[in-house]
């Protein structure tokens, strides 16, 4: 099943002006990504959400919320997905999406030069 093309619009709209945001198709849907680290994502009707695993149990315990699982019933404990009536509201999107960039943008980018990471050579 395709995924909710007007939820993804409305993650776009709550996402403008951030710097190092971009868009990649994965998991039958599309993710959105800040500087490389996934954001949140787009299957379906619903919201997948980066929570980190300090956050995990608080948030999958909300109303509307519960774990991510990818394929065979293995847990993603660090990702949630919201139903659609939990991000109906452009108040409850923003607070959901605000959360997976909180957590997304503390991450080491993954477009930082390997290069850089590494001493010089003499």
């Amino acid at each position: 099943m395709p995924y909710d093309e007007a939820l993804a619009e409305r993650v776009r709209v709550v996402l403008a002006g951030v710097e190092g945001v971009s868009e990649q198709k994965m998991f039958g849907g599309i993710c959105f990504m800040v500087n490389g680290n996934m954001i949140c994502g787009v299957t379906r009707d619903e919201l997948m959400v980066r929570s980190g695993k300090e956050a995990y149990a608080e948030l999958v315990a909300m109303d509307h919320a519960r774990p991510m699982e990818m394929g065979r019933g293995r847990v993603m404990t660090s990702m949630v997905v919201v139903d659609a009536p939990g991000i109906a509201t452009a108040r409850d999107l923003k607070t959901w999406v605000g959360r997976g960039l909180k957590v997304a943008a503390a991450l080491p980018s993954k477009y930082a030069a390997p290069s850089a990471l590494r001493k010089k050579k003499k």
